[in-house]
């Protein structure tokens, strides 16, 4: 389905811009080529998103490059070469050591969201493994965190 709604979005565009019919004339030299751009700028912007596993509309929501509500999915580019064993829990759950209960509870359940299984399920098989051996650290972090808060 999605392939069919890619090639038809593809097929309207290209149809749009070899069309006679446009908004602005093509026989008005420059300015008539400019709606062609547009669209074909929309096609590619939409496809480009598409192909980063992305909504085009996401940047109009805050959640595209930079943005504050950016969703985080799945691992970082540089979790590929940590060694989760030897980390800090602090580090793993990205917490100061000075944080409290509720502050290192609230940085376990974000960081479980972001490696639990379910989150990295469309992804590869490494990724999967390695959003696994992540969990399976956070998990042991917050074990350890909590044994010293208590």
């Amino acid at each position: 389905m999605l392939v069919l709604r890619r090639f038809l979005s593809i097929l309207i565009a290209l149809l749009y811009v070899i069309s006679p019919m446009d908004v602005i004339p093509d026989f008005i030299p420059g300015l008539g080529w400019l709606d062609d751009l547009i669209v074909l700028g929309i096609l590619a912007w939409v496809l480009i998103a598409r192909q980063r596993g992305q909504s085009p509309w996401d940047v109009f929501q805050g959640r595209g490059r930079g943005g504050s509500t950016r969703r985080s999915s799945g691992p970082r580019p540089e979790d590929l070469t940590a060694d989760f064993s030897t980390m800090d829990p602090y580090t793993l759950l990205d917490v100061s050591p000075s944080a409290s209960a509720e502050e290192i509870k609230a940085a376990y359940k974000r960081a479980v969201g972001r490696y639990h299984p379910d989150k990295v399920a469309h992804l590869g098989q490494e990724f999967q493994e390695l959003a696994h051996k992540k969990l399976l650290a956070i998990q042991q972090a917050y074990e350890i965190l909590q044994s010293q808060r208590a």
